[in-house]
């Protein structure tokens, strides 16, 4: 029987490999230095290989003509976009859930810095100063959290905020729960069933979502359709005490917007992991205003504690189902490899 040859360009993770390697039917083989870049990979690697583990498509991809599964370690994919894979009848899957427990808790974590102005009590402890201010004392219990978009990132913040009492408003395209049957997720984590949202809005209630929100959370992928979605009007519909915070992809806020109203105080502040450069300039306007924190694209990252095991634990269950014919784990559709 032939065997389906599997090639691996990420990091090993161990006893994952070896699950891997005891699965009947199955040729594995390990790129000798994994890398998380776009470069040419030996023909001599790539010829016959069926299935493909990595964060980018090599610069020779087309060689690879039996790939039929690409599987990749980021939850954006925009690194598929046009490359024909529907055209060449590849499948994609990413990693969805990976990802969703270090960005929730970085959601937490920045609200209530924001909340309490962290960055101006950690300027006094440098500087010395003994400053009781009430900001320095504001909690975020009884706040309203808005999630635009509730993939499993959304899903595990509202798990968190709702432990910590705020109010959840959640807004999708139709302003309705997804089905996440076939979406890879942490046991114990995320919120399956739709359960801690208070208020479900669609795409077309964004002013009313929008209005009554103290923190608003981007959870949605960037795509050409979501590129900008969030403009200074969009901005405006916030009030003014409110803060945005963006673990998702810096382009999602058009970036002039985001600058004119942060710097003349039309929303409270912001929290950014995700930017328009990489790395920011140092003369950008973002750095030096003091209601904003930027962090440097960490709040969810192959550095993360547990990211090798799950992205692995995914590699394997899909590596199970596609030799049984099964469903895969977070497959991309058509359009979303498209980036429609």
């Amino acid at each position: 029987m032939k065997k389906v040859k599997i090639l691996i360009d990420m990091p090993a993770a161990e006893p994952k490999l070896a699950e891997l390697r005891a699965i009947q039917g199955v040729d594995i083989v390990l790129v000798p230095e994994p890398r998380e870049e776009i470069r040419e990979l030996p023909v001599e690697i790539i010829a016959g290989c069926e299935m493909f583990f990595t964060t980018f498509l090599p610069a020779n991809h087309e060689q690879m003509t039996g790939l039929r599964v690409v599987q990749i370690s980021s939850v954006g994919y925009s690194q598929l976009f046009d490359h024909r894979l529907n055209e060449r009848g590849i499948r994609a899957c990413n990693a969805l859930g990976v990802q969703d427990i270090p960005i929730a808790e970085w959601n937490i974590a920045m609200m209530i810095n924001l909340k309490r102005d962290m960055r101006a009590m950690m300027k006094n402890h440098t500087d010395r100063i003994w400053d009781r201010d009430i900001r320095f004392q504001r909690e975020i219990c009884g706040s309203t959290l808005g999630i635009w978009g509730y993939g499993g990132i959304g899903r595990q913040t509202a798990r968190l905020a709702q432990a910590l009492g705020l109010n959840i408003h959640v807004m999708t395209l139709d302003g309705k729960l997804e089905n996440r049957a076939n979406s890879y997720s942490v046991p114990g984590t995320g919120d399956a069933e739709g359960a801690f949202p208070d208020r479900f809005f669609s795409l077309e209630q964004k002013r009313e979502f929008l209005g009554g929100l103290d923190f608003l959370v981007i959870t949605i992928p960037l795509t050409p359709r979501t590129k900008g979605i969030i403009g200074e009007a969009e901005l405006d519909m916030l009030p003014q005490h409110a803060f945005i915070l963006n673990p998702a992809r810096g382009p999602l806020i058009q970036e002039e917007a985001l600058v004119k109203v942060l710097r003349e105080k039309r929303i409270a502040g912001a929290a950014l992991d995700t930017h328009y450069y990489y790395p920011m300039p140092p003369e950008h306007p973002l750095w030096s205003m003091d209601n904003v924190i930027m962090t440097p694209h960490i709040s969810g990252s192959s550095g993360s504690t547990r990211f090798l095991d799950r992205i692995w634990d995914i590699w394997v269950q899909n590596v199970k189902r596609y030799i049984n014919g099964e469903t895969l784990l977070n497959e991309l559709s058509p359009a979303q490899i498209n980036g429609q």
